[in-house]
């Protein structure tokens, strides 16, 4: 019987000891820029609109991405394999149709609740009460000189034309933490980017200033250009933007 009972307290020490044992890393979120995938909450689903993404990194700096339409940022908290996020603002453009401000409400208001993320197989799962958020690794931007250049607009291209470029200096910077900024010779613009597979998405674009008559055109097509999502080609000192539609801009890098 003693034998019986010291084998007991063995089994017993063994089965405390293991359940006192930390729980396995959740994996470091950070230094990886992710793209929600799907998403829920309150038992509905948080809407993915196409062309539309959203995003989110985790930097030294605090947390930020863009929320379908806006852009957003705020503060983190990690520990173990829970995360909190806080004082969370975004910019205040408007977009149609009304389900892109949907997914954007939604997300944002998810993305408050959350306290808890985990990752597995390439994929970062946020939740919380009533909420879960699955994000995927988006893959760098196609060419580094893309984002280490200040280029500066030199063509308009529309189907199989393109014109010279008129009014102010126009440039385009595009940096690594996702955002960027620029100008269409007569308005300045601010917004983020993401790369989704081989073309560029920018959401929150936002243009400042007033253009004369002469040049609405072209400050409309740059505009265009730049919300439609584009493909990028840098090629030597040259950067080639291009939609699906046709219509394009052709960059130089600066002296």
């Amino acid at each position: 019987m003693a034998v019986s009972r010291w084998s007991a307290v063995v089994v017993l020490l063994t089965l405390l000891a293991a359940c006192a044992e930390p729980s396995s890393p959740a994996g470091d979120p950070t230094g990886v820029v992710w793209e929600l995938q799907s998403g829920r909450i309150d038992e509905g689903p948080v809407p993915i609109v196409e062309g539309h993404p959203i995003t989110l990194s985790l930097t030294d700096e605090g947390a930020g991405g863009t929320s379908a339409c806006n852009s957003y940022s705020g503060e983190y908290v990690v520990s173990d394999d829970r995360i909190s996020f806080s004082d969370l603002t975004h910019t205040e453009m408007g977009c149609v149709p009304a389900e892109i401000m949907e997914s954007e409400r939604a997300y944002l208001e998810g993305l408050a609740r959350v306290d808890r993320f985990s990752t597995g197989e390439g994929d970062l799962n946020l939740s919380g009460e009533g909420v879960e958020l699955v994000f995927v690794p988006l893959p760098p931007v196609p060419d580094a000189g893309l984002t280490a250049t200040v280029w500066v607009l030199d063509g308009l291209v529309q189907g199989d034309s393109m014109s010279s470029v008129a009014g102010d200096r126009a440039t385009l910077e595009m940096f690594s933490d996702g955002s960027l900024l620029g100008s269409t010779g007569c308005r300045s613009l601010n917004g983020s980017y993401v790369v989704t597979g081989t073309g560029v998405s920018v959401s929150g674009l936002e243009a400042e200033g007033n253009c004369p008559s002469e040049l609405t055109d072209q400050d409309a097509l740059v505009v265009t250009v730049l919300s439609d999502g584009f493909t990028a080609e840098v090629q030597d000192n040259t950067l080639t933007l291009s939609t699906t539609g046709g219509l394009g801009l052709v960059y130089l890098a600066a002296d």
